[in-house]
């Protein structure tokens, strides 16, 4: 591909007086001149008329260019620094709901294990008892309270399940509020 394929003329030679049309030549100061075609030299190559013009409009879009890339150089950078923050979130997520699932763990072992000393202990008096209905009532006490703590119980872990929900997800709400702020000014 050559400058003509892009529209380029090639510039009339209006300094070399030695040569003759179409012929190469010697200069008096002992250099020799390209060859000539119809008055135009074949190595030098410019836009037609364009010399300032031409030489600007590179220049422009040099600046564009390098503006342009730029510009993708920092939205690249953001877009990692956004990408490492929701890793962060994330991890951090993570360790609030491994905590929270750790401590609802307890929670439950403990109320196991009341409920078992509980029941345990109303075996050993139903070993004591005297009568059926003795027997009888110790049951349904024992059936009574095993279902008020058991509605308690799953009332206080129902409310800390929503809790250690809320605090866990804190993190991954708060980058998505950003990243929407964030999105919503370039956009």
């Amino acid at each position: 591909m050559t400058l003509l394929d892009f529209g380029a003329q090639p510039r009339k030679d209006t300094h070399d007086e030695h040569e003759t049309e179409g012929h190469g030549g010697k200069h008096d100061d002992g250099r020799y001149s390209s060859r000539r075609h119809e008055g135009y030299r074949s190595d030098c190559f410019e836009p037609e008329g364009r010399d300032d013009e031409g030489g600007r409009r590179v220049h422009e879009t040099q600046v564009k260019v390098k503006e342009g890339m730029e510009k993708a150089m920092r939205t690249a950078e953001d877009l990692v620094s956004f990408g490492q923050g929701n890793l962060e979130a994330m991890l951090k997520s993570s360790q609030i709901w491994a905590a929270g699932v750790q401590d609802l763990s307890k929670q439950m072992a403990a109320s196991a294990q009341a409920s078992f000393d509980e029941t345990m202990s109303t075996f050993k008096a139903m070993a004591t008892v005297k009568s059926l209905k003795d027997a009888m009532d110790l049951q349904a006490t024992l059936a009574r309270a095993t279902m008020e703590k058991t509605l308690a119980e799953s009332g206080k872990l129902t409310d800390a399940s929503f809790k250690l929900t809320e605090q866990a997800i804190a993190p991954i709400t708060a980058r998505v509020s950003l990243a929407v702020e964030k999105f919503a000014k370039s956009a």
